[in-house]
């Protein structure tokens, strides 16, 4: 992974969406961090990690 997620928009994927409050969470910046790295590799790599994703079709 050649980027790392903003700081900004860490923080605002970490306010949490209705679902995710209903769900809870006990690190929403860690889980937002996690979420924006996952999302930044499929975009510069959508062939290699096409087979470990759940969201795209194989």
């Amino acid at each position: 992974m050649t980027q790392t997620p903003d700081e900004d928009d860490v923080e605002s994927r970490a306010k949490l969406l209705p679902e995710e409050r209903s769900a809870g969470s006990e690190a929403p910046l860690e889980q937002a961090e996690a979420i924006l790295e996952e999302s930044i590799e499929r975009t510069e790599d959508p062939e290699g990690t096409r087979k470990d994703s759940s969201q795209t079709p194989g």
